[in-house]
């Protein structure tokens, strides 16, 4: 039996303690910005070093490969190990990668480099998930942590767009990774200060089969997803095959084994996978809209680095106003399945207006109204999705649906970027930009029939006044 820390309430490892939120908080930015903060400095980076294109991209790929792949291991570890040592671990590992990357003297070092923060990101993100999970049990105060949360997350992707173009312009492109080193040792601290020590499954057995068997799967999917490889479509539909094998090989093991890496029971649940088939269209949308707005602003507008990351704050001021006010405020009235199925709706519309794209369109009159309507689209539906993905789990398998409902964003991200990618290309005829506004329009229809499925899935779910309150559970 591990010996579990009673913490008093003027303590801070309380769970209504604010540095636990930003501890979180911190740790969530630093896995979503890294998506996205080296692509806007990967030209210079590439120029530098004497990158080819091909390893240009595998300065993006391997970062998402070792995240998607090891997500589900990772959330395993956080339950085994006790979340504050997978947050401080992932935290103190995170920045010893991004200290390898920001002084990378050539192309391998550099992927190696980013290999190694998937990996520890990896083991933060189940983390920060399950620590909200088994912390905040109060309904309002769940929903004001997921919806910070979600905020982040959602919004994390543009800040990474904005501060990479800002080093890169004014710095150096070695910041985009280097910037990194502060806030993860920062959130390796306040975990330290602010968490308990945690109780771990230390004597339960790791099936590590399993884990090779569902990250190989999860990693082969997002390898022929991605631009990694150019093949051809017999090649990418044979990965696609082989990932999809593995996938049911691990579903077929994790119902005879004794200790399942994942327990069934959190992916049978209606309600929670409603939420996860929220989260996977999101992201699909909303990782297809990032790449082509940075092309339409890049290459078609022609803004500089930093003007193109703060072409992006429409969405996240929407975004953030929307995820912690707007959605507080509407889900007891609303409840769960009308916020998710109305936000995603939301965000199809956004994406349905982006069909107009075109060579000459101003910035103010579609772009930026276009993203305030996706902003408040992702801010209704996200907080609301992730919130019932890991609700009415036991504490001790948090860390497994935290790590599923990560995956799923990966998951719809991956997708996104590749067939959207594919769609545009395909459409683009004598314009890149009519093939962006076909792409849209793809985008706009899936989010909007996966909004109907949400709705049909889901269910009634009780609102925030009619669930009691449980006794918060010790970390």
């Amino acid at each position: 039996m591990v010996e579990q820390t009673v913490v008093s309430r003027d303590s801070p490892g309380h769970p209504g303690h604010p540095l636990l939120l930003a501890v979180v908080g911190m740790a969530q930015l630093l896995v979503v910005v890294d998506t996205t903060i080296v692509n806007i400095a990967l030209p210079s980076a590439r120029q530098a070093l004497g990158m080819s294109e091909m390893a240009a991209q595998w300065t993006l790929t391997a970062y998402t490969l070792a995240f998607g792949g090891l997500l589900l291991l990772g959330g395993r570890l956080a339950d085994r190990w006790g979340r504050r040592r997978a947050l401080v671990t992932g935290a103190l590992g995170f920045a010893f990668a991004s200290c390898l990357g920001g002084t990378a003297g050539d192309a391998a070092e550099l992927i190696a480099a980013r290999a190694a923060q998937g990996v520890f990101a990896a083991l933060l993100a189940p983390a920060t998930l399950s620590i909200l999970a088994v912390t905040f049990t109060e309904p309002a105060a769940r929903l004001r942590a997921y919806s910070a949360l979600s905020a982040i997350a959602m919004s994390g992707s543009a800040v990474g767009l904005l501060a990479g173009g800002a080093l890169a312009q004014f710095l150096d492109w070695r910041w985009c990774l280097l910037v990194n080193l502060p806030p993860a040792i920062a959130t390796a601290v306040g975990a330290r200060a602010s968490l308990p020590a945690m109780a771990g499954e230390s004597r339960s057995r790791l099936d590590w089969t399993s884990a090779a068997v569902g990250g190989g799967g999860i990693a082969v999917l997002a390898y022929a997803l991605s631009g990694a490889t150019d093949a051809g479509t017999a090649p990418r539909l044979g990965l696609l095959a082989v990932g999809l094998a593995l996938l049911t090989v691990f579903g077929i093991r994790q119902h005879v084994v004794r200790n399942p890496l994942l327990p069934l029971s959190i992916v049978a649940d209606r309600t929670r996978g409603a939420a996860c088939v929220s989260i996977v269209a999101t992201g699909f949308g909303m990782f297809g809209m990032f790449l082509f707005l940075t092309f339409q602003l890049q290459d078609v507008l022609h803004f500089r680095p930093l003007v193109t990351g703060l072409a992006f704050l429409p969405f996240v001021v929407a975004n953030v106003v929307a995820a912690t006010w707007l959605t507080r405020r509407l889900l007891p009235h609303v409840g769960v399945r009308s916020l998710l199925a109305g936000g995603m709706l939301v965000l199809a519309v956004g994406l349905a207006l982006l069909t107009r794209l075109a060579g000459d369109t101003p910035y103010w009159t579609l772009i930026a109204p276009a993203e305030v309507v996706l902003g408040v689209g992702a801010g209704l539906s996200v907080p609301s999705a992730i919130n019932r993905a890991t609700a009415g789990v036991r504490p001790r398998h948090s860390g497994m649906a935290a790590a599923f409902a990560t995956t799923s964003q990966q998951v719809g991200a991956s997708l996104g970027t590749a067939a959207l990618n594919a769609v545009a290309l395909s459409a683009a005829g004598t314009s890149a930009v009519s093939g962006y506004g076909v792409a849209s329009g793809w985008a706009a229809a899936v989010v909007a029939c996966a909004a109907v499925i949400v709705a049909l899935l889901a269910g009634r779910t009780p609102r925030p006044s009619e669930v009691e309150s449980r006794a918060p559970t010790q970390l």
